[in-house]
């Protein structure tokens, strides 16, 4: 496995739609490298998220962060791979909350997004799943498909007020 070179605004590649993914292709030794590469650079990275345009392909795969509550159990994060992701929005309730992104290292900023979605994607073998996600999950799995049709959470601000950088986000902001 590797560790990938991650994208920066500014880059075209995260400004183009990504093209789906065969159902052929997915088991391909190239595509599950590709995969496998992607978990290794999060990891690296420290991120709860990773789209294949973040480290330059162009194709409808997203990693994402889940954290899982069990009752009284400390909370798990588990990383799913969602192969041609769509997004539909639940309810019309929505949060406004912080974001940064590896591919704009060092800022942050606050934008509003629905709060419950549900996602239906394939998964690593090619087999379709669903889930039903609220709140962070959904908010980082939303994050992630933008950047499968060009879009940076800077797109999504409704005021760049809170436009930071990370060291004032810790000085000043944190706090909220």
């Amino acid at each position: 496995m590797s560790i990938l070179k991650v994208a920066r605004m500014g880059h075209p590649v995260l400004r183009q739609r990504a093209q789906p993914v065969s159902p052929a292709d997915i088991t391909t030794p190239a595509f599950q490298k590709l995969v496998d590469d992607m978990f290794e650079t999060m990891d690296a990275y420290e991120g709860i998220g990773l789209a294949a345009p973040q480290v330059h392909e162009s194709v409808r795969l997203v990693l994402v962060g889940i954290t899982e509550h069990r009752g009284d159990e400390e909370a798990k994060m588990r990383i799913v791979a969602l192969i041609n992701p769509e997004i539909r929005v639940i309810g019309t309730e929505t949060g406004e909350d912080w974001e940064g992104c590896l591919s704009l290292p060092g800022l942050r900023g606050r934008v509003t997004r629905p709060n419950e979605i549900k996602v239906s994607a394939l998964d690593r073998d090619g087999g379709r799943f669903e889930l039903h996600l609220e709140g962070y999950p959904a908010r980082v799995t939303q994050h992630e498909t933008d950047h499968l049709d060009g879009i940076l959470f800077v797109d999504r601000m409704t005021s760049f007020e809170t436009l930071t950088f990370l060291e004032e986000y810790a000085r000043f902001w944190a706090k909220d």
